[in-house]
């Protein structure tokens, strides 16, 4: 146990370390093109923080993408999740830790207070364990309590391996073509009841998913 408990503390600071530096080489070679920017500025031109939501999928490329943010990530309370909130301290962004049946109304509070403080606060839209590209109310009901407007971002790859996971985790290819969208936002009413969750839900919902076969439809286009 005690051998087992060394090994996992070593993996713990060494494994989130070497895929970090991996990462800024790999993306580096990759070529960015942005699209939807006008929908960033909608959300930010006041200077008020904004909570980002996306598809589980996409996360490892967009730890790179927004490296340069000062944000806080909301990561599940899992194991797992505690390499990828040291992954995510490698890029500068801070975590919370929750997810939909372990901290999680306790995460929402301290995401609340990073927002208060002016910090952005980046949530996997179809949580840690999915189903995938099904939002979770979480990012909605924060939006209400905090009057932070939602902005969904995804982006797609030219080239790419896709990982056996329920989420199908998409790595993008060294020297491919990315696509980075900006979509819609959604500007959430304070205290709104359960069935205004469910409206706004499902209106973040239908953008990402928007978005998502836009990023992907620009890429077969590409190629044609």
């Amino acid at each position: 146990m005690k051998e087992g408990g060394l090994f996992n503390k070593i993996t713990l600071v060494v494994v989130p370390r070497l895929i970090s530096w991996l990462i800024r080489i790999w993306f580096l070679t990759c070529r960015i093109h942005e699209q939807g920017v006008d929908n960033r500025e909608l959300c930010t031109e006041h200077d008020n923080p904004v909570i980002v939501t996306f598809w589980h999928y996409a996360i490892l490329y967009l730890f790179y993408h927004l490296r340069r943010e000062s944000a806080v990530v909301m990561v599940s309370a899992s194991r797992d999740g505690e390499y990828i909130a040291r992954l995510a301290a490698r890029f500068g962004f801070g975590s919370v830790r929750g997810s939909q049946n372990r901290r999680g109304f306790q995460a929402l509070k301290e995401s609340m207070k990073h927002l208060d403080e002016g910090r952005h606060v980046a949530i996997v839209a179809d949580g840690s364990q999915g189903p995938a590209l099904k939002v979770q109310p979480g990012s909605i009901f924060l939006a209400s309590k905090s009057r932070s407007p939602i902005l969904p971002i995804t982006w797609s790859a030219s080239r790419y391996w896709t990982i056996r996971s329920w989420d199908r985790m998409v790595i993008p290819k060294p020297f491919s073509r990315i696509d980075f969208f900006y979509g819609k936002p959604v500007f959430v009413p304070a205290n709104i009841k359960a069935e205004g969750i469910e409206e706004y839900r499902l209106q973040l919902e239908t953008n990402l998913n928007d978005i998502y076969a836009k990023a992907w439809y620009a890429q077969r286009k590409q190629q044609h």
